[in-house]
C-alpha cells in the first residue's frame, strides 16, 4: 500500500463509474489526493487527443460543486473523510503540475484512449511515479459524463447513474435548469 496516492478527473457530473475509479485508487493508498482537472475556465486548454474535453458544454460545473460531489460520494461510500482531499489539478498545463500535486505521490490512472496515454506520458515525463490501475478499450468505458448531463438536461433517467448523495446535490442545485440554459 502506498502512503500517498493521487488520482484525477473532470467529474462533470460525478457518476457511479467515477466512484468505482476513486475507490480503486483509495484501496491502493493510505491517503488519496483527488485532483479535479479543468477546475476553472482559465485552466482549460484544447487537447488534440480529446478535443471535446475543452468545450464549455463539457465543463458546466464549478470546482467547488465537483469537490462537494466527490466528498459526499466518498463519505457515503464509507471512506474516512480525513483519508482523502480534493484539489485543483492542471493536467492541461504540464508546467504547473509539480506546483499543484505532491511529488511523492503515486499517480493512479486508467487508460481508455489516446488521452489516457498522453496523461501517462506527461506524468512520467515529469519523473512522477505512476500506476495504471487498468487499461481498457473505449467500448469498455461504461458511464460517460456526457450521457449523464444529457439525461439530466433532457429529463431522462439519470439517478441510477450517480451515487445517491450526488443525485441529491444535482436536485438541490437545479442542474437541469442550468444544463437547459435557464
Amino acid at each position: 500500500m502506498h502512503p500517498l496516492g493521487f488520482i484525477h478527473g473532470r467529474f462533470q457530473v460525478l457518476h457511479n463509474d467515477h466512484l468505482v475509479y476513486l475507490l480503486a485508487g483509495k484501496a491502493l493508498c493510505e491517503r488519496l489526493v483527488i485532483g479535479i482537472t479543468n477546475p476553472d475556465a482559465d485552466s482549460i486548454r484544447d487537447e488534440p487527443t480529446n478535443p471535446e474535453r475543452s468545450t464549455a458544454e463539457s465543463n458546466p460545473l464549478t470546482f467547488e460543486e465537483r469537490k462537494a460531489m466527490i466528498e459526499a460520494a466518498m463519505v457515503e461510500a464509507g471512506v474516512d473523510r480525513h483519508s482523502f482531499s480534493v484539489v485543483p489539478f492542471p493536467i492541461n498545463r504540464p508546467e504547473l503540475i509539480r506546483q499543484s500535486a505532491p511529488g511523492d505521490a503515486v499517480f493512479y490512472l486508467t487508460i481508455y484512449d489516446d488521452w489516457g496515454r498522453e496523461k501517462l506520458a506527461r506524468l512520467k515525463g515529469l519523473g512522477l511515479a505512476t500506476h495504471v490501475m487498468w487499461e481498457r478499450s473505449e467500448d469498455e468505458k461504461g458511464i460517460k459524463g456526457t450521457d449523464v448531463r444529457a439525461a439530466i438536461r433532457d429529463g431522462g433517467e439519470w439517478q441510477s447513474l450517480v451515487p445517491p448523495s450526488v443525485a441529491a446535490l444535482v436536485e438541490k442545485w437545479r442542474l437541469r435548469d442550468r444544463f437547459n440554459g435557464n
